[in-house]
């Protein structure tokens, strides 16, 4: 499956069990002027793929990067994801849709 595939499976997980969730779009192909005004609007490069927006245990969130079985997180997500540790997030790479879920059950049952 894709990355795209993948995500949409665990936003349909997500979905089922009621878990508030949703995409940050920073990818995609734009213009030079659309990219350059999303970025004065916030777009930054390497921020996780999803939240979800619930408190559990010491954490306020839960963000995931969501990759295929063998993809690799680029060095501007691996960043993301050590800052929003740092400020009290979950935050991981998840390889795959079963990846997530499971990541995805272990954090709403803190």
């Amino acid at each position: 499956m894709s990355e795209a595939d993948e995500q949409i499976t665990v936003v349909e997980y997500c979905e089922l069990l009621g878990i508030p969730v949703y995409h940050i779009p920073n990818e995609g192909k734009r213009s030079v002027y659309a990219g350059a005004n999303l970025k004065r609007q916030g777009l930054r490069r390497g921020v996780p793929d999803l939240c979800i927006p619930v408190a559990r245990g010491k954490y306020h969130s839960l963000y995931i990067e969501m990759k295929t079985k063998d993809g690799k997180a680029t060095q501007a997500q691996a960043d993301w994801i050590h800052l929003l540790r740092g400020q009290g997030m979950c935050a991981f790479v998840c390889y795959g849709a079963d990846d997530a879920m499971t990541l995805i059950d272990e954090y709403m049952a803190q």
